[in-house]
């Protein structure tokens, strides 16, 4: 690993053993972008000709006429100086002018890396595992110093980039487009991938090609969203699970954002991703700075499951911060698909005691328990213990869940209130509103205006009192609905395009006082299920509800999407009731837990309710899941076979030392007269024999290009386990 600088040609390369990063200076004193990819030679002089010549209607710089910014390759570039693609920043200057032309100015190359004041970002745990190159770049007419940020990873094939904006001049100008990273790529060979859906159907896996004009995605929800994650694979087009070139873009930030791929007609593709520049317009007086969110990328020459492997273990070593941080998650009981809001403290006590007889670790009271909080109407935003249901309160509750051997966690939802609720009577200008409009409501609430620090202090004062004077192991943090009407009431109107920003901030400002107040407790992320899992949630909460749809099926394809982009241990995951309430479909209580074990794993119903004999396969599966959850959580996963491809769909993790495996298949309909169909393995040792389900004895290279048949041996076709379905392998060397 190191960062080379070659004064004489001005070119710094990054580079580790798997990547090389290749940055130059162009002729007009601009940052260039010189080569992205497999390691090559430090010592390498890259040469860049394609911006060079005349072209008809291409803008040439003045003092050198054979150079055209519009064929260049830029690292954050402007528009309205000869680059007729997206700009990656845009300052409207006190004059009225937007034009800008950044020129180099100086570097600084160091071990190790710094965080990002108020937001999530990577970081060391020793200073030997990475260096980091800033890039200075001036324009003194406008009065813009900008600082391009590069780290570079020893471990892993891993850029992180991020920029900040100063203001050196002597008058205001505001930012009104300041994204994280741009990326011009000199080839359109490319498909791009990325990761959509809605409520209870989040992160499925979308491929297009992108050779030809424009391709994006966005959120203006005023979080990450369910419909489009932060989150961006291009690859070749030849590229698999197993083999190809691919660059995956992680945004580790949760507001709005955009991310763009620009192919122009000059066989290029401008990438870039960042804050949403829509409604955003942010002013910098003289000597304030402005830092755009990071942006994680990761490149493989050996296909997606590498990349994916790749950012799985960056995310758990490098970004996630919790004294849980690769340790076991504990196995959970919620009561929420038990009981709603309608319980009582014996009620909620019955149902931990049978999830302490199944062998559960900790017991999660979810909504209902504070203010008027019977239904979706009334309550939020008063955090204070409804003693009708809870007589003597969390902390008396709790004590009782301890006494029984369990750790208790509790749901929250900080961020909205109802305008039945004490907090909106005593403080109506604190929620985001537009003067004089209708407001929308989403789930009968409102949202609270975290851009306002008396609004994050108040909330942070009532969950203090709430958490300091219980035994609280684990907290649930939800949020459900999205901004609307995002308007900071007694705001002046200059400070309105920063709102959507600044309430992310405030956000992450209460989460990180939370953290430090009680470090030793689990957070888990929620937003309707999935609506806000990304990279920024990971550096606050290490595991995040991965969707509100537990439909066993539903969440083999939730899960193999979201494992492109985010760590098994970091997906929420529970058995539910069967028939399931949000799809209605029925699964056997072994098929639903095949799918919750690839995850934190935990059980979202009343186990009081269910069969003697489903209760004693439960006691057996926590029991199944201690023994292997280490495997489960942080094992090497392998997607084999695909549910949006497959009738039967597959994944497996490995051990560090290949000498313990988990093959699940999940099958979708029962096929009558089915053909042979087997499934391959990946990432076993060729050489070690592996027992399967303690029987059958086969060599990993076997293994690996022969496969596993998905029929049984003594059994008949029609003897098949039935639709929705699912096995486990266990493989031991």
């Amino acid at each position: 690993m190191g960062i080379k600088f070659n004064e004489k040609e001005k070119q710094f390369h990054l580079f580790n053993s798997k990547i090389s990063y290749v940055i130059g200076i162009c002729l007009d004193g601009e940052i260039g972008q010189l080569y992205f990819g497999k390691r090559i030679n430090e010592n390498q002089v890259v040469l860049d000709y394609q911006s060079a010549g005349l072209r008809p209607l291409c803008c040439n710089v003045k003092e050198e006429e054979n150079y055209t910014k519009e064929l260049a390759l830029l690292e954050y570039p402007a528009f309205g100086n000869g680059d007729f693609r997206d700009p990656a920043y845009e300052v409207l200057q006190e004059n009225g002018s937007r034009v800008t032309n950044l020129v180099y100015d100086n570097y600084r190359i160091y071990d190790s890396k710094e965080g990002i004041l108020g937001l999530p970002a990577t970081y060391t745990n020793t200073d030997d595992e990475a260096q980091t190159l800033e890039i200075i770049a001036k324009d003194d007419e406008a009065g813009i110093e900008a600082t391009l940020y590069y780290t570079i990873f020893r471990d892993y094939p891993v850029i992180c980039r991020h920029v900040r904006i100063k203001n050196i001049g002597t008058k205001e100008f505001k930012i009104e487009r300041a994204l994280s990273c741009n990326l011009d790529i000199p080839d359109i060979d490319y498909e791009w991938m990325h990761f959509e859906g809605a409520w209870g159907r989040e992160r499925s896996p979308i491929t297009r090609d992108i050779s030809h004009g424009i391709t994006e995605i966005e959120s203006m929800r005023g979080h990450s969203s369910a419909n489009y994650n932060p989150f961006i694979i291009l690859k070749k087009k030849n590229t698999d699970e197993f083999k190809g070139e691919a660059m995956g873009f992680s945004l580790v930030y949760s507001g709005n954002f955009v991310a763009r791929a620009q192919a122009d007609t000059f066989g290029k593709i401008r990438f870039s991703i960042g804050i949403n520049p829509k409604w955003f317009s942010w002013p910098l007086a003289p000597q304030e700075c402005f830092d755009t969110p990071e942006v994680i990328i990761t490149y493989t020459q050996d296909g997606l499951n590498d990349l994916s492997q790749n950012l799985h273990k960056l995310m758990n070593n490098n970004l996630v911060r919790s004294c849980y941080k690769n340790k076991p998650r504990p196995i959970l009981l919620n009561n929420w698909e038990a009981t709603e809001m309608d319980f009582t403290e014996e009620k909620i006590l019955n149902i931990a005691r049978k999830g302490k007889e199944a062998g559960v670790e900790l017991f999660v009271l979810d909504d209902g328990w504070f203010g008027a909080r019977n239904d979706d109407y009334a309550g939020l935003g008063d955090w204070v213990v409804n003693t009708d249901k809870l007589p003597e309160g969390i902390t008396g509750l709790s004590k009782k869940i301890n006494d029984m051997g369990l750790k208790f966690g509790l749901w929250i939802e900080p961020e909205m209130t109802n305008e039945d609720s004490d907090m909106y009577r005593a403080h109506p200008d604190w929620v985001l509103a537009a003067p004089n409009r209708k407001r929308t409501l989403g789930r009968h609430q409102m949202v609270l205006d975290y851009s306002k620090p008396e609004v994050v202090d108040n909330l942070y004062e009532q969950l203090y009192k709430v958490i300091s004077t219980a035994s609280i192991d684990y907290i649930k943090w939800d949020m459900n609905r999205s901004i609307t009407e995002c308007f900071s009431q007694n705001h002046d109107a200059r400070e309105q395009g920063t709102i959507y920003h600044k309430y992310i901030l405030g956000v992450y400002s209460l989460y990180e006082r939370l953290k430090a107040a009680f470090p030793n407790i689990l957070f888990e992320s929620c937003a309707s299920g999935g609506a806000r899992f990304d990279a920024g949630m990971l550096y606050y909460a290490p595991q995040a509800w991965t969707s509100d749809d537990t439909d066993g099926y539903e969440r083999v394809k939730i899960q193999y999407g979201t494992s492109f982009g985010y760590p098994i241990a970091s997906m929420g995951s529970h058995v539910s009731a069967s028939p399931n309430l949000q799809t209605g479909r029925s699964m056997k209580i072994k098929d639903r837990a095949n799918i919750a074990y690839f995850g934190t794993f935990g059980y979202e119903l009343d186990l009081n309710e269910i069969s003697e004999e489903d209760f004693a396969e439960v006691k057996e599966q926590i029991k199944f899941m201690k023994e292997n959850r280490e495997l489960f959580q942080y094992g090497t996963i392998y997607r084999l076979q695909s549910p949006f491809d497959h009738n039967i769909a597959s994944w497996m993790v490995v051990s560090e030392d290949k000498k313990k495996a988990i093959l699940t298949t999940y099958k979708k309909e029962n096929v009558p007269n089915m053909g042979i169909e087997k499934v391959k393995l990946a990432g076993l040792n060729p050489d070690y024999q592996y027992t399967i389900n303690g029987k059958a004895q086969m060599y990993g290279d076997y293994l690996m290009e022969a496969g596993i048949s998905m029929s049984e041996k003594n059994k008949f076709w029609f003897e098949s386990d039935g639709d929705h379905s699912s096995r486990i392998y266990i493989l031991e060397a």
